[in-house]
């Protein structure tokens, strides 16, 4: 045969590739015999009849009786309906097996509200998992140092994402852009007391050091959600356009950074901008709050909740 074959197109409906190689030769010569396969294909006798039978079982080729024996393919539409069919019904039955796994998993762990989940790859596949399952919402509270990477979110999917970053996870101009891309579901905040990931109010996750702590429906979930919507009033939006207030997101972090004793010079490269614009931003800032010193500046700030 020709090398240059055609790509699988089976494989996601359960046919290996060269199950669906001799079916493409099957259809090109129906009523074939398996010597007439093995000529066509190059394989060797036992090759052929071995995926002879494997398609004769996928619904994919018929036998004819007589001798020698030959093989019909099925018809490709058919075939398809058939082996998604199938598909479809092993997930059905695959979901229904997770239901009791799950059962008994919560029957025979350990008492208590919570299980502690330990090792670098166990919880990032549990993070995984929450977020990928989610059907509607996904809360996160973000802070470093981070033991577990994030992952892409799910908005395509319609699951609904709010995030609140603590400040100190922000640090470079390209992380703020991208947070930032977001809009009003991300908000910002100095001193996010924990790493959280809540998926359908249902499941919680809690980063503790080189642990990770999987809530389920419990008092504990619920104060962990009550915490969630009151920091979520306290931080400051990240869309430029639904900033609140005589300072944006970018004048309250640079008067933060400010605050915090950095020099013009210093501040300029924690924001990727130039020190002239530094010093013409704070300027404005100073006239937005009608103060006459940095640090009156930065008191008006803090006594307005306006520092982030």
């Amino acid at each position: 045969m020709h090398n240059d074959r055609p790509a699988p197109v089976l494989e996601a409906l359960g046919v290996c590739s060269e199950d669906e190689q001799l079916y493409r030769v099957l259809l090109a010569r129906p009523e074939a015999t398996a010597t007439d396969l093995v000529a066509d294909t190059g394989w060797a006798t036992v090759r052929v009849n071995r995926h002879l039978r494997s398609l004769l079982s996928l619904g994919l080729a018929s036998r004819t009786p007589g001798r020698p024996a030959r093989y019909t393919p099925a018809v490709p539409e058919a075939a398809v309906e058939l082996l998604a069919l199938r598909k479809q019904e092993a997930i059905v039955q695959a979901r229904l097996n997770a239901a009791v796994l799950t059962e008994e998993f919560r029957s025979k762990r350990e008492a208590g509200p919570f299980t502690v989940i330990r090792g670098q790859q166990a919880m990032a596949q549990r993070f995984y998992q929450a977020q990928q399952t989610a059907q509607s919402e996904v809360l996160v509270l973000d802070k470093p140092p981070f033991a577990v990477l994030p992952i892409e979110p799910r908005q395509a999917y319609g699951v609904t994402y709010r995030t609140i970053y603590d400040m100190a996870s922000l640090v470079e101009p390209a992380e703020i852009a991208a947070a930032r891309t977001a809009g009003p579901s991300c908000r910002v905040l100095r001193g996010v007391p924990l790493m959280l990931v809540v998926a359908d109010r249902r499941t919680g996750l809690v980063q503790t050091g080189q642990e990770l702590i999987e809530l389920g429906p419990s008092s504990l979930l619920d104060a962990l959600l009550r915490l969630f919507e009151l920091l979520w009033q306290q931080a400051t939006s990240l869309s430029p356009s639904s900033s609140e207030g005589p300072l944006s997101f970018e004048d309250q972090q640079l008067l933060a950074l400010a605050a915090a004793g950095l020099t013009d010079q210093a501040i300029a490269r924690r924001l990727g901008v130039a020190q002239r614009t530094v010093e013409r931003r704070i300027q404005r800032i100073l006239k937005a709050l009608d103060a006459t010193t940095r640090f009156q500046a930065g008191l008006r700030a803090g006594q307005r909740g306006l520092l982030v």
